[in-house]
């Protein structure tokens, strides 16, 4: 005897090997028609049958269940509850076939919209207005499915669908995986093996992997976009009002930044004093005159922490109008917090004499390293007949720099430190800085990687008082129990160097107290170090009192841990873009490209003329600086990999180690 039943939504047929029990208790040891030994129940049991064979039964069956018109069954099945056998008199007549049967039940069991099941082998037909709703979203349904598949073979094709074109982003950055679109993109990367960046580029949707590399790190951090609204600024009254009482100072004020710096933070001055000795000044753009704590403007800085910097452009944490009234421009008395210092004859600092006041400050000029780098040398800042801008007071500086450079030095050697060479470092070690130049030639672009060697005398300049103005913040902010952003770095480990919202040393640098200041416009940690400077310089040792950030501020704390992790993000998407344009530029000039490698450390290297790094196993064995011709080739700008076969290896360059601090620069 075989037996009809239903598991697992299926219809399906077994085959007696004993039985037990009668009546409702009637149980059999069946085998199914894929071998399994099941036991089934007589109340399980929807159908039992001698002939035709298992078999043959449900291959006809299935056959026939495909034939079965659905409305004609619904037709003739009554209103009230009915079983397989009832129904199949009704639609196939009274000599209904055990196939004919059995091919009924698979229907019923397969249409939901036009019976419900109430219980095993009993139906009742759905009401006119549920089925009509029924067909009408099946129709729907069977539409979309239609709009997917054609979606899909345009996608395989090479087409990106018109009516997909305005959702294109968010199809690729942030999609809906249970829309029809998302699907058919799937469906579309299945047949072709191809990932939905790849074959969005090849369709045309994504202009790029740049495109994709800028839209995932957007999506991520700017979901609303990088634009800033330009209903937030400072209006051109409240400018007025923040800079109503500032004195003018008595300076002639002039920048140093590369040719491609807008925000223009800091500038120096040097003024000669009576008796001798020269009063040095660094002034810092003081956008937190105007800017208060938890004000739109201050809501927007602080979702964004700092301009994010990129090959080629940028995302500026303040708005273009707030640049324009802050940076220290030329031409003009600009808004500043100044910190003076004196100097003697000899350059050493007198730190006695340190003042800090808000003030305007009349910018003379802003130097530019690539006009002026290359004439400033130990011979022309002593020549009086150099023929370039500020020579004497750059003078001045380096002699000042010098000694504040060896100061650190020695702090240095005292924390367990080697003292870092002044000056540029040898010529055969790797350069470290780089600037990246992209053009359009004939609607294509290209890149122009050109390194630049640290430790010029105005790299050291800049650097060195920097560091000074930074380090005297932070001794101002300590010494009058203020909290800030103090940058630290002791001992060793993940954590040298962090952010801390108390006075601590930074051994790297030499430094008993350091606190981020002097990048205002592009920095949040300054921008909260300005505020607490400026209450300071207001008002002394009441500052406490009307500071905006209060001692164990628990504000403060989160913005420190804030800063950190989005500094750090913006950090490693400045390096991917980088690792982006150099792989750019070792294909724009055909398919391989030869060059020279350094190995650094454990099988990891840096190309000579860019930087971008290479794991080549071939080197793992040998000495740090080990030279070597490389071929490039089989670049995926998508994954950002190469692949990199050794063509020669050479002798090791004498070297030095780099420096284990952080960036020199800490402008």
């Amino acid at each position: 005897m075989n037996l009809l039943y239903e598991e697992g939504g299926d219809i399906k047929i077994a085959t007696v090997q004993s039985g037990s029990g009668s009546g409702d208790a009637e149980s059999w040891q069946a085998t199914s028609l894929s071998g399994k030994k099941i036991k089934l129940k007589a109340k399980e049991v929807w159908l039992r049958f001698d002939k035709p064979q298992a078999q043959a039964v449900m291959d006809e069956a299935t056959a026939l269940s495909k034939d079965i018109d659905l409305q004609l069954l619904w037709d003739c099945a009554p209103e009230e509850e009915f079983g397989l056998v009832d129904v199949s008199h009704e639609y196939f007549g009274a000599q209904a076939t055990i196939p004919q049967q059995v091919s009924l039940g698979i229907a019923l069991q397969g249409a939901p919209v036009f019976f419900r099941r109430k219980g095993r082998g009993r139906f009742q037909r759905a009401p006119l207005e549920q089925l009509q709703a029924g067909l009408a979203a099946l129709e729907r349904k069977q539409k979309e499915l239609e709009q997917q598949s054609a979606w899909q073979q345009e996608l395989v094709a090479g087409a990106f669908p018109e009516a997909l074109k305005s959702s294109a982003q968010q199809l690729l950055f942030s999609p809906d995986k249970n829309t029809n679109a998302y699907k058919a993109l799937m469906a579309a990367c299945t047949e072709t093996g191809e990932s939905p960046a790849q074959l969005m580029i090849r369709c045309g949707a994504i202009d790029s992997p740049l495109a994709y590399h800028q839209g995932m790190f957007l999506k991520a951090h700017f979901p609303n976009g990088a634009t800033h609204s330009q209903s937030v600024g400072v209006d051109q009254a409240a400018y007025t009002a923040a800079i109503a009482e500032l004195p003018l100072a008595d300076v002639k004020a002039f920048s140093i930044d590369d040719a491609g710096t807008t925000e223009i933070d800091d500038a120096l001055s040097v003024t000669d004093l009576e008796g001798g000795g020269h009063r040095i000044g660094i002034h810092i753009a003081a956008p937190g005159l105007a800017i208060a704590k938890d004000d739109p403007l201050d809501q927007v800085a602080r979702a964004r922490m700092s301009t994010v910097y990129f090959p080629g452009d940028k995302i500026t944490m303040l708005p273009d109008s707030v640049i324009e009234q802050f940076s220290l421009d030329e031409g003009a008395p600009r808004p500043a917090l100044s910190i003076y210092v004196d100097i003697d004859d000899e350059g050493l600092v007198n730190r006695d004499s340190l003042q800090m006041r808000a003030e305007m400050v009349p910018m003379a000029a802003n130097l530019r390293l690539e006009e002026i780098e290359h004439l400033v040398s130990e011979e022309s800042l002593q020549d009086e007949d150099a023929n370039y801008s500020y020579r004497q007071e750059l003078a001045i500086l380096w002699k000042a720099a010098k000694h504040l450079h060896a100061a650190r030095q020695e702090k240095r050697v005292a924390n367990g430190l080697r003292a870092e060479q002044l000056g540029l470092i040898d010529p055969n070690a790797l350069a470290r800085d780089f600037h990246f130049q992209i053009q359009d030639v004939n609607g294509v672009q290209r890149v122009e990687i050109v390194p630049r060697q640290r430790g010029s005398i105005l790299d050291t300049i800049v650097a060195e008082w920097m560091i000074f103005c930074n380090s005297a913040s932070g001794q101002l902010l300590a010494d009058h129990g203020l909290p800030g952003l103090f940058r630290t770095q002791k001992g060793w480990g993940p954590l040298r160097t962090r952010m801390q919202t108390t006075p601590g040393p930074h051994e790297g640098l030499g430094l008993d107290f350091y606190a981020w200041c002097t990048s205002p416009l592009r920095r949040y940690s300054d921008l909260v170090n300005q505020w607490q400077l400026i209450a300071l310089a207001k008002h002394g040792v009441t500052a406490k009192m009307v500071a905006p950030f209060p001692p164990r501020d628990a504000a403060l704390m989160g913005i420190a841990a804030d800063f950190e992790s989005s500094y750090q993000t913006y950090g490693e998407y400045q390096d991917r873009l980088e690792k982006y344009w150099c792989l750019r530029w070792a294909t724009q000039d055909g398919e391989s490209k030869n060059v020279q490698v350094r190995h650094l450390k454990e099988g990891m290297s840096r190309l000579e003329l860019v930087p971008l790094h290479l794991p080549i196993p071939e080197l793992a064995s040998h000495p740090r600086m080990t030279r070597a011709e490389v071929v490039l080739t089989d670049v995926d700008l998508l994954q950002l990999s190469v692949a990199v076969r050794v063509l020669e290896i050479e002798a090791k360059l004498e070297a030095p180690e780099p420096s284990a601090d952080e960036d020199g620069s800490t402008a």
